[in-house]
């Protein structure tokens, strides 16, 4: 390779040291031209016309100096080599011309070095010079590449391996995550942090797989400090070093909201036209209303993708929401809420109201925004995601509250059937925003749809009601009654009994034509609601035709409550009704057929009931049973009520006295009060035959007063001629404890006795106390406050709860005499008796066994721990005065 040709400028005053210098490299090999100059102007125009590739100087020169030189050629041309050659340059001086840029220097008595020396300078300047250009050109590229980087709405991002340093983030981070490039770098969590809740796992899933080898690419959601919900298309490649090892990973990650916002939204649209099918399908298919809400609010969820769904019907008169379908809420959503189509209910303002009054969907699409509502408030917070709430992710820019457990937006549907809203259904969503246009409309068209299903239930609902019930009354009509009937029939247990009464109102033509035919239908209205009234199942009662009703009971309780039917049934309806301000009396005639004995089935039923019915009109008498029997035995019934209600005015009731003895010492503790009934034509009747016409009647309220009076009474008489007085123990019927003034009664008698303590006792039934056990204990525990004792007879009879009886306020339990009676035969009515002995008192209470009648059974309930006896074996009930010289003969002995 020949040698370059190079232009070397000398600055010498000397020419025969610049003569010599030129010979030495011309003998060093150097091919070149050169020029010698000897001061500054000289010098200064050489750079600029010569421009020479290598400066070689004197140090010292009188009219120019050395370090002038190179500071001037640094000035004017930088990147030239600037070589001292003198003789008079010290170390000194040497060094500081290389510190200020000088690339070399050879003394004068060693000039064997120059031309080396100038090789080597000028190949180091090309060197620097090639290196310069390259570094130029990288910054270009750099410069370039950044601008590009810059430009880009992309994320263009750098980490290194293997300390996961963040070496590089490009600008577009602001716009995307929120962040400056500095703060993800200073931080590389943020990454991290910034994405979506729900993603989390994900992300992070495949990133720790991507490092392990694997491919990093994928979809997601970040979160901006401001709750901004956007999405990005990640991506990333590993970058690897000459040894093949990995050196960093290289990524990009693209904003795709306004891609996936489409997306999603033609997905959800998507999914609501598949609910809309869904639902469609259901109309088609299902026949009742409620089938039909649940379908609706269940594909809604499941097919739809709403976070939750529910329907709430109106009620034409409060204008309240009632919830009858609801899906995706929790239990207890609803409790304690105001929902009403109303102004001022707890829900997002004006949603059932405007949806109610405009017939029109209306949308809250930023539940947030009403926090102050007590409905928005619990569907923030409540609820969960549904297997489809990802088509629900609607992606938006700052503002956007990322998304809870619950719903961020809702819609409300106003369902109509005849132009009136009858419902509202209401779908919540997960994002805020959700409903947009194309959305509602889609809404509204199946709210057109369910409309539309509704109106054609209620009109097949009106073809049936009418198939089946009286359109005046709302009572069943003939077929629905008879199938009833049979219906009742069929459930009836083997013994039990079931009546049929067919009542028709007299004269009810001169009703019509007195008082008009609305007049008329008016007192059917309320002859059909006061029979609903009394019976209390709706089911039991039917208009027949005309003014022809039918009562059923069923099933009949006893025989009392059958002969005293017709009786009970016109007594109602001739009390006075009132018919636009006028006082009007019915009568009517009834006829009373009684399963099985008159027929099993319904059509035989009616007609005995009809033929009943017949004679009755014909012989004048109120009512008559299709069987004689029955017509003598309820003569026979009313005749003995006629004589009791008589009996309660004239006072014919007397009070027994039966006496409980203790078996520990054989002492008289107690006396029971038994009611006779002391007839002035027949004389004492037994018990069974008038206590329980006394109940069916509710002359057992008057008669329990005066039985509570009168045993006060006794006691104080008893107490004033003993030395030491009995509790009167006084049985308490279930109508009795029902009464406001039943604690009143009792109080009046524990004051009656008050100067001898409290000679009161009570005795409940089990059963008595099971009709309703709450409202039980608690009136007893009130009047156990008062003092008296409290023992429940008849235990063991199969109808007491054990879980209530350590709660009520009892002081003893009596043993059935149907336990006494069967235990000494029957091994298991002496087991029964035991255990209820042992039962009794591990909770305290004493035991008393009823109906004790031999020595026999008094020993072993002796050897059984029992408290007490009652029964023949002591003495049967006596009156007061016989009770007087039995409690005389205890208290001397």
């Amino acid at each position: 390779m020949p040698a370059p040709h190079l232009k070397i400028l000398i600055a010498e005053d000397s020419a025969a040291d610049a003569e010599l210098e030129v010979r030495v490299l011309k003998q060093a090999g150097l091919n070149f031209e050169y020029r010698v100059v000897e001061d500054e102007a000289g010098f200064r125009a050489a750079l600029v016309e010569f421009v020479p590739d290598v400066i070689l100087s004197d140090f010292s020169m009188p009219r120019f100096d050395g370090l002038a030189a190179l500071a001037i050629a640094r000035e004017l041309s930088p990147d030239t080599p600037f070589i001292f050659v003198s003789g008079t340059m010290g170390e000194t001086y040497a060094i500081e011309a290389l510190k200020s840029g000088a690339a070399d220097y050879v003394l004068k008595n060693n000039l064997m070095r120059l031309g080396p020396a100038v090789e080597r300078a000028w190949h180091n300047a090309r060197e620097r010079a090639a290196r310069r250009k390259i570094e130029a050109e990288l910054a270009a590229a750099r410069e370039r590449l950044e601008s590009i980087v810059t430009s880009l709405q992309d994320v263009v991002w750098s980490v290194g391996l293997p300390s996961r340093e963040v070496l590089y983030v490009s600008p577009a981070a602001r716009g995307l995550f929120g962040r400056s490039p500095e703060e993800l770098a200073q931080r590389p969590d943020l990454r991290f942090e910034a994405v979506h809740p729900e993603d989390r796992q994900r992300v992070t899933a495949a990133w720790e797989a991507f490092l392990a080898g694997g491919v990093y690419d994928l979809e997601y959601r970040i979160v901006g400090p401001e709750g901004g919900i956007r999405w990005i298309h990640d991506r990333a490649r590993t970058v690897v070093g000459p040894d093949g090892s990995p050196v960093r990973i290289d990524g990009i990650a693209r904003d795709i909201t306004e891609r996936m916002e489409q997306h999603l939204r033609l997905l959800r649209l998507g999914r609501i036209r598949e609910m809309l099918s869904g639902i469609n399908a259901a109309i088609v298919r299902i026949r009742d209303r409620q089938g039909l809400f649940d379908a609706v609010t269940s594909i809604s969820t499941r097919q739809g993708g709403f976070r939750a769904a529910w329907i709430g019907e109106i009620d034409k008169e409060t204008h309240d929401v009632k919830p009858v379908a609801v899906r995706g809420l929790p239990g207890g959503f609803f409790e304690g809420l105001k929902l009403s189509s109303l102004p001022g209910a707890d829900w997002p303002t004006g949603l059932a109201e405007v949806a109610a009054q405009n017939r029109d969907a209306v949308v809250a699409n930023d539940l947030e925004a009403r926090t102050k509502c007590a409905y928005a408030q619990r569907a923030l917070a409540a609820g969960a995601p549904s297997p489809a709430s990802g088509s629900h992710l609607r992606p938006s820019g700052a503002g956007t509250a990322p998304p809870s457990a619950g719903a961020r937006s809702a819609a409300c549907l106003p369902l109509t059937v005849e132009g009136k809203v009858v419902a509202v259904m209401v779908l919540h969503a997960a994002e805020a925003g959700f409903f947009d246009r194309e959305e509602v409309r889609l809404l509204k068209e199946l709210a057109v749809n369910i409309s539309f299903a509704l109106e054609l239930m209620a009109k097949n609902e009106r073809i049936d009601y009418l198939a089946f019930y009286d359109a005046l009354t709302g009572l069943a009509n003939r077929t629905l009654f008879q199938e009833r009937l049979a219906d009742f029939l069929a459930s009836a247990r083997e013994g039990e009994r079931v009546a049929l009464a067919l009542i028709d109102i007299d004269r009810f033509k001169l009703v019509n034509d007195t008082l008009g035919m609305p007049g008329g239908d008016e007192v059917l209205k309320k002859v059909a609601a006061r029979l609903t009234e009394r019976q209390g199942d709706p089911k039991a009662i039917g208009r027949i035709g005309g003014d022809l009703f039918a009562v059923a009971v069923h099933p009949v309780r006893d025989e009392g409550e059958l002969l005293r039917l017709g009786e009970a049934v016109l007594d109602f309806l001739e009390i006075p009704f009132e018919i636009e301000q006028q006082e009007l009396r019915l009568t009517a005639k009834a006829g009373i057929a009684v399963s099985p004995s008159d027929g099993t089935d319904a059509e035989t039923l009616f007609r005995n009931a009809e033929a009943a019915l017949k004679k009755a009109k014909r012989s004048g008498d109120r009512y008559l049973f299709y069987a004689p029997t029955f017509n003598a035995r309820a003569s026979e019934q009313l005749t003995l009520e006629t004589r009791l209600r008589r009996a309660v005015e004239r006072e014919e009731f007397t009070l027994f006295y039966q006496p409980k003895v203790s078996l520990e010492d054989g002492a008289v503790v107690g006396l029971e009060a038994l009611l006779r009934w002391n007839d002035p034509e027949t004389g004492l009747v037994p018990p069974l035959r008038f206590i329980s016409l006394l109940e069916e009647t509710g002359l057992i309220l008057a008669v329990g007063r005066w039985a509570f009076h009168r045993a006060a009474s006794d006691f104080v008489a008893l107490a004033r001629r003993l030395v030491k007085p009995t509790p009167i123990a006084v049985n308490v019927s279930a109508l009795q404890l029902r009464q406001p003034d039943f604690v009143r009664t009792v109080e009046e008698a524990v004051k009656a006795c008050a100067p001898f303590g409290c000679g009161i006792e009570l005795e409940i039934t089990e059963s008595m106390v099971m009709q309703d056990v709450q409202q039980s204990i608690l009136r007893l525990k009130e009047v156990r406050e008062l003092g008296p004792a409290i023992a429940m007879d008849d235990f063991g009879t199969g109808y007491s709860s054990l879980s209530y009886l350590s709660k009520l306020p009892l002081d003893a339990v009596k043993i059935d005499r149907s336990f006494i009676v069967d235990m000494t035969g029957d091994a298991e009515s002496m087991s029964v008796v035991s255990a209820i002995i042992s039962l009794a008192h591990g909770l305290g209470l004493k035991v008393i066994a009823e109906g004790v009648e031999t020595e026999d059974q008094s020993e072993r309930l002796r050897r059984l721990h029992c408290d007490q006896i009652q029964g023949y074996v002591f003495s049967p009930p006596v009156p007061l005065e016989q009770v007087l010289q039995i409690l005389t003969r205890a208290q001397n002995r």
